[in-house]
């Protein structure tokens, strides 16, 4: 069994990254950055102030300290932990993995942290936000980001759903404690 999940992890892994063309690159390695993302995240915090107006301080506040989480827990706990290599520093897989600018990362890859932040983000700001066009956004961008990081070779797919898990659980533990510690002294939780 293990040893199909691996052969699957590795098909997938070659499906993404042997594909390179100049735009692919450009625009993964884009979409693996946070600078392309900055009105996104401004649109979170807007939208987050139009719905709360005084509790949006505290939520951005909290948002951000749970991304944090999610952040420290994937490096402290998991990548230090199981130590697996990444894809492009694997020996096993040496001349195999396509980088674009020759960037690979730390040592470790299990499990991404760009998967979990992304969709600690994606899920707590869902729960909080409630608009389905929004969810929709939230989760393709999450799961752009996670992929991108995939075809630059620097994860394999196991490592992203790993840890897009890990943050979607980081993200409604957090969405718990702040509808039952925040939003319901105001009585915003009774349609949340």
């Amino acid at each position: 069994m293990l040893e199909k999940l691996h052969f699957w992890d590795l098909s997938l892994l070659f499906a993404l990254n042997h594909h390179h063309t100049p735009l692919w690159d450009w625009l993964m390695w884009h979409f693996s950055g946070n600078l392309l993302w900055l009105p996104l995240y401004f649109f979170v915090i807007y939208l987050l102030i139009k719905e709360f107006r005084r509790q949006s301080l505290w939520l951005i506040a909290i948002v951000i300290l749970t991304v944090g989480v999610a952040d420290i827990t994937s490096v402290h706990i998991f990548k230090e932990a199981i130590q697996r290599l990444r894809p492009c520093h694997d020996p096993l897989l040496a001349g195999q993995i396509v980088l674009v600018h020759n960037h690979c990362g730390g040592l470790y890859g299990f499990f991404s942290s760009h998967a979990s932040n992304t969709f600690t983000l994606a899920t707590i700001t869902s729960l909080l936000i409630r608009k389905r066009y929004f969810t929709i956004l939230m989760f393709v961008w999450a799961s752009v980001v996670s992929i991108s990081r995939v075809y630059l070779g620097v994860h394999y797919p196991s490592d992203i759903l790993a840890g897009a898990v890990w943050g979607m659980i980081i993200g409604y533990l957090s969405y718990v404690i702040v509808k039952s510690l925040i939003l319901s002294t105001n009585g915003k939780s009774k349609n949340r």
